[in-house]
């Protein structure tokens, strides 16, 4: 669980449900930020701010701060320039140059994040090991994940890399203004409220030996549920060793016939190999279509949500989601 407590005042108190709620004086220093990998002391206000990992700039983005460096995308980057599409067109409305990206296709870039010369680092959605957050915070205090890698919610991110940023209650601002977005949009489609939907990580269309999934750890899934989508009890019991994914062989595919939506990345090629296999094409949510595939494109990142990917993709998302609800036929 994370803390964010500055020391001396009352900083957020911690409901019985775990979320942190502001309080007064949140923004007094020095502030403590407690996460998985230990406390990060954020001694002033921090000028300069560099991100790692996955879409941790867009919480800075969001709340008009454009970082002094951060990862260049690969996964969903359809023209090649390390950016995605919401987040070139924010860094164009702050009137930012270009950006100082990180490459980070073997591992975190120590010397580039070093070169930025940043005040705090932000990698609350993230998979640092003991060893990168001891290398990083040699450069700057760093604000990692709050419980587990590559586990934290998009209001995760965005509670604890604003006040890694001493913006707090900035941050709680954003939260509540995506919420009422994702709500105004679910309320319009009832059909998706208590479907059951599973996000299978890639299929090898050669190979339907072995089915691997994303469980209730994944921000992914819980962005589901947010939906009014449950997950099939399986999948939950896979989530109780902290991992983020599971898997289940094919003598077990029964126990995904019940499950009425089914998401995973591929394409048409996908599609007839499911209809081809003698197993998976029994299953219901294939006979009737109710699936939906993601590609390596913006769209794609959808099953991800982010600060400024959601407003962006939240409309065509949930539209996908809830055309294969209404083809999905009860038995």
């Amino acid at each position: 669980m994370s803390l964010i407590n500055p020391r001396w005042s009352l900083g957020l108190l911690l409901l019985a449900t775990g979320q942190p709620v502001l309080a007064d004086g949140v923004d007094d220093y020095p502030i403590d930020i407690e996460h998985a990998l230990g406390v990060t002391v954020i001694e002033e206000k921090p000028e300069r701010v560099a991100t790692v990992a996955w879409a941790n700039h867009e919480v800075p983005l969001a709340l008009g701060v454009v970082p002094v460096g951060f990862a260049a995308t690969t996964f969903g980057d359809d023209d090649g320039n390390g950016l995605l599409p919401w987040v070139e067109q924010r860094m164009e409305e702050l009137g930012a140059g270009p950006a100082n990206l990180f490459d980070e296709g073997d591992g975190i870039d120590f010397e580039a994040v070093a070169a930025s010369q940043p005040d705090v680092i932000l990698a609350a959605y993230s998979a640092l090991s003991r060893s990168d957050y001891e290398t990083l915070s040699k450069i700057a205090p760093v604000v990692a994940y709050p419980e587990a890698p590559w586990s934290s919610g998009w209001r995760d991110m965005i509670r604890l890399n604003s006040a890694g940023m001493g913006m707090a209650e900035e941050g709680e601002a954003l939260i509540e203004r995506l919420e009422a977005q994702v709500e105004q949009r679910i309320a319009e489609h009832p059909e998706l409220a208590g479907k059951s939907a599973m996000l299978i990580s890639h299929i090898k269309p050669t190979d339907l030996s072995q089915i691997n999934f994303y469980n209730d750890n994944d921000a992914r899934v819980r962005f589901f549920h947010e939906f009014g989508l449950t997950s099939p009890q399986f999948v939950t019991d896979s989530s109780v060793d902290g991992h983020f994914a599971g898997s289940i062989s094919a003598e077990r595919i029964d126990e995904i016939a019940d499950v009425d939506i089914i998401i995973t990345y591929g394409g048409q090629p996908l599609v007839e190999r499911l209809n081809e296999h003698m197993l998976t094409s029994r299953l219901p949510a294939v006979e009737q279509g109710s699936l939906v595939l993601l590609g390596n494109d913006p769209m794609g990142t959808a099953a991800n949500p982010t600060p400024l990917s959601i407003p962006w993709v939240l409309d065509d998302y949930v539209e996908r989601l809830a055309e294969a609800a209404r083809k999905r036929q009860q038995p």
